[in-house]
């Protein structure tokens, strides 16, 4: 028999790493100079969770794995906004959806926020995922 509650309860279809194969290129947005670890252990973060989605046919583009090895070893100011915010932006205007990973500092994080806001200002998907399980949210 069936209750009033079970008409009344709507529920999302759960979104899974799959189904983000559909994006042709998703932004991965995730924590860095304020990572509770520091921005190399940030990077290492990055990198893992991008190797992670890659495997599951997921196509990434992250900041932080893509553009930390360019700075460490092109001698570029990791932290210089002038010229890494419009590099980001050109990736952000491409990408057809936002990824945020749920890393310590996240919530926290001004440069997270800022990829948030956009994507939202540009009427784009945001989704939210757990680095460790892969769990997804919107």
């Amino acid at each position: 028999m069936w209750k009033m509650s079970d008409v009344l309860t709507f529920r999302q279809p759960q979104i899974t790493i799959h189904s983000l194969r559909v994006f042709p290129l998703l932004y991965l947005a995730s924590p860095f100079s304020l990572y509770p670890e520091g921005p190399e252990m940030a990077f290492v973060q990055a990198c893992r969770l991008s190797a992670k989605l890659i495997r599951n046919g997921v196509k990434i583009y992250s900041p932080i794995a893509h553009t930390y090895p360019i700075s460490v070893h092109g001698d570029i100011d990791k932290f210089d906004h002038s010229i890494w915010i419009p590099f980001d932006e050109s990736m952000m205007r491409v990408s057809t959806a936002l990824l945020v990973a749920e890393m310590d500092g996240w919530k926290e994080s001004k440069g997270v926020k800022i990829e948030i806001d956009i994507f939202a200002r540009d009427g784009k998907p945001i989704y939210y995922i757990n680095p460790n399980s892969l769990a997804i949210r919107q």
